[in-house]
């Protein structure tokens, strides 16, 4: 059945359980004047979206028009259904998984049930994440470093002042780290803790090489494969638990309304 832009829109704001801040800002990495506001919204969608003919997985909003980069202070907001988000983050999708790590100021609204949610966090980190990131952040690495490394980028203005994308290398080297501090501890602490937030800010600002952020990239590459055979963490995430707790939430929130 079709649907408006309206209708999504209507769904994911009464629906909405949980939204933050997932960009650059709530690493704690954004440069001062250039920044966009990217969120993350989740929401339970009315049932007829669910067992009826209707579909809804995610709506899209953004201040700047279609096909045009973002400019400063332009909101870019996803609100996925809280069903969609579970499936992405049980297979460890890094910027899926950031809503369950924020700190409480970066969050914009919150329910009950976005609290219950953060509240089990733990449930969600696992080596198959550690797999994601390491994907993630070999195919960032080689597109780089390959034949159509400047193919990557649509900010040809950093090609020209620094040589290379500085934006898209210290995304390269930050999804690295945040995989090996998964693994390692089973959270994302953000901001971006020191030394590792200085080090990215440098990159981003040009001072660092991009030999530099390559050998880096490949030094965090290294560790997560490693990671991925020695971290306490499980091999997967808790699927069971997010299976039942859906179908409780679910239920809950249209009993409720």
């Amino acid at each position: 059945m079709k649907h408006s832009d309206e209708e999504f829109a209507r769904i994911a704001e009464q629906g909405t359980v949980l939204r933050c801040q997932v960009g650059s800002g709530v690493h704690g990495l954004g440069l001062e004047g250039t920044a966009d506001r990217d969120e993350m919204g989740l929401c339970v969608e009315p049932p007829e979206y669910v067992i009826g003919l209707r579909a809804f997985e995610q709506y899209i909003h953004r201040d700047s028009p279609e096909h045009t980069r973002s400019g400063h202070e332009d909101l870019d907001l996803t609100v996925y259904s809280l069903r969609k988000w579970a499936r992405l983050a049980l297979e460890g999708n890094p910027t899926v998984l950031l809503p369950l790590f924020v700190p409480e100021h970066e969050i914009v609204t919150i329910t009950p049930v976005g609290q219950e949610l953060r509240a089990n966090a733990h449930r969600f980190p696992s080596r198959r994440a550690g797999d994601r990131f390491l994907g993630y952040l070999r195919a960032q690495r080689e597109r780089m470093e390959g034949p159509r490394g400047k193919k990557h980028t649509n900010r040809p203005e950093l090609v020209e002042r620094h040589g290379f994308d500085t934006k898209y290398a210290y995304h390269m080297v930050r999804l690295g780290l945040q995989g090996v501090e998964l693994l390692e501890t089973g959270a994302i602490t953000l901001p971006m803790p020191e030394p590792d937030r200085s080090w990215l800010l440098a990159l981003r600002r040009g001072e660092h090489t991009r030999a530099q952020a390559l050998d880096r990239a490949r030094e965090l590459e290294e560790r997560l494969a490693d990671l991925g055979r020695t971290s306490h963490l499980p091999a997967l995430a808790d699927s069971d638990w997010v299976e039942r707790w859906l179908c409780d939430t679910y239920r809950r929130v249209w009993d409720e309304s």
